[in-house]
């Protein structure tokens, strides 16, 4: 018919049209969907910091700093107290200069592998400590001179240091004086003549090395005394250049007929040289005595019998490798010139004024380099007997105030 109208129907479309459309409704839809979700949440973020300036703006403009409570300063005030005695009790390098307890435990390596331990720094980083000079009495039973070792020390606490070797089966005596009974230190069994008295020597210098304040070490017996008061000492030893340690080549059998060829090379026999016991040295000089793993072993190996170890170990070592700083001679008078294997030993009877200014002056020597008559500090062999002639006498003659 021609007045027929035509009518839309979606039949018309194929299959793949039709799919075409549904996956462009799903696009379309997708995107208007996370268009409106970015929207959304610009504007929350946007609001949130908004609010956050606005109530940082209100705290900061609008209202004054509060003022802090009672019980915050009270807090602030303990902390500050809490931080003060945390210096007050800071340890520092205290327990590491401070010399352990005489009576340890360590074992001889292990004390002269402690004792030669030694800052390259000179200067130590805090208050300077007093130089002291360390008493070393090796004894077999107690100080024969205790009462007038006591006067000799008193009013100079602070620049001395004592430190007593004793045979190990010694029973301290409780009237013995605390001044040296309480100075003891873990000792061995020492003979007359042996290797195991020089090891006694190094034991006193390597526990006194233990002390950083001891400059100076004194090897001295139950014997002997002192010639001069305590002030004279100090200036004496803390003012000189030099060691005191004597040694000299004597060709003769209780010189170099003491030598064995069993130590060469190691000491050769023009090295060989014997001297005093007693000595005074500096604190560099005893970190290489109780160091020496090479002499004293020779020492220890090939000195026995009537070698008399004492009377060669130091002599040798130090003219061998440390000549330069030694003076040659010892601070202790002693008379060998009645012979023996023993030197001349001394009574009440020979205790006079006399004999004393003897003994301090009547020789000549030289002391950094300058002639002096002021050669000896101490004297032996003195027997107890003489120790109360000697009270009386070390007023006038040692200037030992009593």
């Amino acid at each position: 018919m021609k007045n027929q109208t035509h009518v839309f129907s979606p039949k018309i479309f194929s299959p793949s049209i039709q799919g075409l459309v549904t996956v462009l409704y799903y696009i379309l839809f997708f995107a208007i969907g996370l268009t409106f979700g970015i929207i959304i949440t610009f504007h929350s973020k946007n609001f949130s910091f908004n609010l956050q300036l606005t109530q940082f703006s209100l705290s900061t403009s609008s209202y004054p700093p509060s003022l802090p409570s009672p019980l915050s300063s009270s807090s602030s005030l303990s902390s500050r107290s809490s931080a003060n005695k945390t210096l007050k009790s800071r340890v520092g390098l205290r327990d590491f200069v401070r010399p352990p307890r005489l009576m340890h435990d360590m074992s001889d390596d292990e004390l002269l592998w402690r004792a030669s331990m030694t800052p390259n720094r000179k200067e130590f980083p805090g208050p300077r400590q007093t130089s002291k000079i360390a008493f070393m009495f090796l004894i077999k039973q107690t100080v024969s001179f205790a009462p007038l070792w006591e006067k000799f020390f008193r009013g100079n606490e602070g620049r001395y240091s004592i430190y007593v070797h004793s045979d190990p089966s010694y029973n301290q005596s409780e009237t013995e004086s605390s001044m040296f009974r309480d100075r003891r230190i873990p000792s061995k069994v020492v003979e007359w003549g042996n290797a195991n008295m020089i090891e006694a020597e190094r034991r006193l210098l390597a526990n006194a090395l233990l002390d950083f304040s001891n400059q100076r070490f004194v090897l001295l017996s139950e014997s002997c005394i002192p010639l001069y008061n305590f002030s004279t000492l100090y200036s004496y030893l803390m003012n000189s250049s030099e060691n005191f340690v004597e040694a000299y080549d004597l060709n003769s059998p209780v010189g170099r007929g003491r030598y064995s060829q069993e130590m060469y090379p190691t000491i050769k026999l023009n090295e060989w040289r014997k001297g005093s016991q007693w000595f005074q040295i500096d604190r560099q000089l005893a970190i290489q005595v109780i160091s020496d793993t090479t002499y004293i072993t020779m020492f220890q190996k090939y000195c026995k019998g009537l070698c008399y170890s004492d009377e060669h170990y130091l002599p040798t070592l130090v003219s061998t490798k440390y000549w330069k700083k030694n003076s040659n001679r010892t601070l202790t008078w002693v008379d060998w010139s009645r012979g023996g294997p023993h030197p001349s030993r001394y009574s009440d009877t020979d205790a006079t004024e006399e004999f004393l200014q003897k003994m301090r002056t009547e020789k000549q020597c030289k002391y950094n380099g300058n002639v002096t008559n002021v050669c000896y500090m101490f004297a032996r062999k003195f027997l107890p007997s003489a120790l109360d002639k000697l009270l009386i006498l070390a007023p006038k003659v040692m200037h030992i105030k009593t």
